[in-house]
């Protein structure tokens, strides 16, 4: 082949992998206003939210001559996996776009499966609403590689944040040290917790709201009454049979899903921090009571007017939540996961002097005079310019 015939082909690629203006346009243009109104609604909700966990920089003086502190920076670069081979997650976009909007990173890139070559209109619409500056057409392992290392159309980020299949979370996995990643996450999970108060026809639904996701969710019941564990057991059956996705829920159910009858509520807060669940609902009399026994948790609901679905869209709270345990040592997506910190010293010579012999002392102790010359030979110049 000549060079203008694969260059063709190579643009046409690109063009191929790149949504356009026009693309995003034509994506907000299909969403009905009320629908456009949704997405808004929720993307300031999550906007409103984490603002709050925005960190600055800052300085302090311990002594005279003396300044540190931290200095604050948001990423350059950060890529956006967005499932999109089977369903489609706007709100994925919102939950990890509009945390690194309020950290202040550069450029967001995101990609995303798009079966036929097209990709959902309201995915687009909920891109262009909270400001992705650039969009591709791909997903998969090959997609999370493109955003690590670059390539000749998608370039390198310093972070790969979002969702995937167990190719993108082990394709995470192999690139992180080349580039910071969010989370490894695994299949979804809900823990509900409620005592003899409950309304075992919502515990059950909310059970189902998980099961649903995945044949590989984890759907977990924990009560100190049996009459309420019987009573969801057999409102899970009676509502499985209503639900679209039953096949899906079905299985978690039948292969994840547990009731678990305990002594007390204590014993029930222990099981909660051992299994350290992504969701955890506390569908009981006094939830704050249990709020302050719970120490493992992605998100907390409290109270039987707070389903977790709404966590995964309108409340605010960030939906991308630690999984396997991992809530005993990871905290849900947010703000400081976009930011960088550096620390700041500053020295004049008399504070370098005050300090100067214990440094080299220490230096010398594990055996490093360079080190302890690179403090001495600051005194020994005989300069004596701040």
């Amino acid at each position: 082949m000549s060079g203008e015939p694969v260059t063709r082909l190579f643009l046409s690629i690109l063009n191929d992998l790149t949504a356009t203006q026009e693309d995003i346009r034509a994506g907000l243009k299909a969403l009905a206003p009320e629908e456009r109104a949704l997405i808004e609604e929720a993307a300031e909700s999550i906007r409103e939210f984490h603002s709050r966990q925005l960190e600055e920089s800052w300085t302090y003086e311990p002594e005279p001559g003396i300044v540190l502190g931290q200095k604050v920076t948001p990423l350059n670069r950060v890529g956006l996996y967005v499932p999109g081979g089977t369903a489609a997650y706007p709100s994925s976009v919102l939950m990890n776009a509009v945390p690194a909007r309020v950290a202040g990173v550069h450029e967001i890139v995101m990609v995303v499966p798009a079966p036929q070559g097209k990709i959902n209109a309201a995915v687009l619409a909920s891109a262009a609403i909270v400001g992705v500056d650039r969009i591709f057409r791909v997903g998969g392992a090959q997609a999370v590689a493109a955003l690590a290392y670059g390539t000749e159309s998608l370039p390198k980020v310093d972070k790969i944040v979002g969702p995937g299949n167990i190719y993108v979370a082990m394709a995470k996995k192999a690139v992180f040290g080349v580039v910071d990643i969010d989370m490894i996450a695994g299949p979804s999970e809900i823990m509900v917790v409620v005592d003899q108060s409950a309304d075992p026809v919502l515990a059950a639904a909310d059970l189902l709201s998980q099961a649903e996701h995945d044949p590989l969710a984890y759907c977990i019941l924990v009560t100190d009454d049996l009459k309420i564990l019987t009573a969801v057991d057999g409102e899970i059956n009676r509502q499985l049979a209503l639900l679209p996705r039953r096949e899906i829920a079905s299985e978690s159910i039948a292969e994840r899903g547990c009731l678990l009858l305990v002594a007390d509520m204590d014993q029930a807060m222990k099981v909660v921090n051992r299994i350290a669940p992504e969701h955890l609902e506390l569908m009981v009399q006094d939830p704050d009571s249990l709020l302050e026994m719970t120490t493992c948790a992605g998100a907390i609901f409290l109270g039987k007017y707070t389903p977790e679905a709404l966590g995964d869209y309108m409340a605010g709270p960030n939906h991308v939540l630690p999984t396997g345990g991992t809530a005993r040592f990871f905290s849900p997506l947010g703000v400081y996961d976009f930011q960088k910190k550096s620390s700041i010293i500053k020295y004049d010579r008399q504070a370098l002097k005050r300090r100067a012999q214990k440094v080299s002392r220490f230096a010398r102790l594990e055996g490093l005079e360079a080190h302890a010359r690179a403090v001495d030979l600051r005194l020994n110049s005989g300069s004596e310019e701040e």
